[in-house]
């Protein structure tokens, strides 16, 4: 019977996957980002289906069936590795920190912007192939375009709070997957907290801005304004509750639990 680690075994798992991410080529972390951004679309379109399909005749509950639906796309990232912004938060830092080296700022700027800018790269481009006339179910694009009008017309308050909440989440789950020894393990955590993200709604900004984009590209009323906003405000919702209120205080408590032992 396996037993299950303590927070700095956990840490030190998250070291050596940090490590893992830092050390890519630069071909390595392009490619893996961008096959994360078309990955997560899976999940988006699912999500579109499945609200499709039940809500003609159960209404609300659609909203449920479209979240257990969106799970598989995070299963799919995680089994396949995919690199996604905001779920390299806790291994990466916690690498940084275990290193104690200034250096390591830059390797983890690197990582996050390129992650970010080719997750938008490789989802947009699947976004803008599922956008073809025909090419998704009846119903699905009016859910899709509804939803991301819905996403760009919130206030700032709620979505920033919505971002961190979201931030929390994906960041969590990096830490989760430290904890366990399978891949059964890790395709249930995965999954409940895709189902989760998507049930608040909570907000991730990669799948955020491609959701919008299906709106966009399905002509909802979106604007380029309304879509910056949304993103920025995310974003840093995101970064506070990914960084913030999870990473860094998980990094802190492996780090007393080290004093501890010492």
């Amino acid at each position: 019977m396996s037993v299950a680690p303590d927070p700095s075994e956990i840490f030190d798992r998250a070291v050596e996957e940090g490590e893992r991410r830092l050390d890519q080529s630069m071909l390595e972390l392009v490619s893996t980002s961008f096959i994360a951004g078309f990955t997560i679309v899976f999940g988006i379109v699912a999500l579109g289906i499945a609200e499709a399909v039940v809500r003609p005749r159960y209404g609300e509950v659609a909203k449920i069936a479209g979240s257990l639906a969106f799970g598989v796309g995070v299963v799919f990232l995680v089994v396949g590795r995919a690199e996604l912004f905001n779920e390299n938060f806790f291994d990466p830092t916690a690498k940084a920190v275990d290193a104690d080296d200034s250096w390591m700022v830059g390797s983890l700027a690197r990582l996050w912007v390129v992650t970010f800018a080719l997750n938008l790269v490789g989802g947009g481009l699947f976004v803008a192939v599922l956008t073809v006339e025909g090419a998704l179910p009846a119903g699905t694009p009016e859910v899709l375009s509804h939803t991301a009008e819905e996403i760009v017309h919130r206030r700032a308050a709620p979505e920033f709070v919505k971002g961190i909440v979201g931030g929390a989440l994906v960041a969590l789950l990096s830490f989760l997957l430290a904890a366990v020894n399978s891949v059964g393990s890790r395709i249930t955590l995965s999954y409940v907290v895709g189902v989760l993200l998507t049930l608040g709604p909570f907000d991730h900004v990669i799948v955020t801005i491609l959701h919008v984009l299906f709106g966009v590209l399905f002509e909802a009323n979106i604007g380029l304004g309304a879509l910056a906003e949304t993103t920025a405000v995310v974003t840093a919702g995101n970064l506070v509750g990914g960084l913030g209120l999870v990473t860094l205080t998980h990094v802190a408590q492996a780090k007393g639990a080290r004093e501890s032992d010492e």
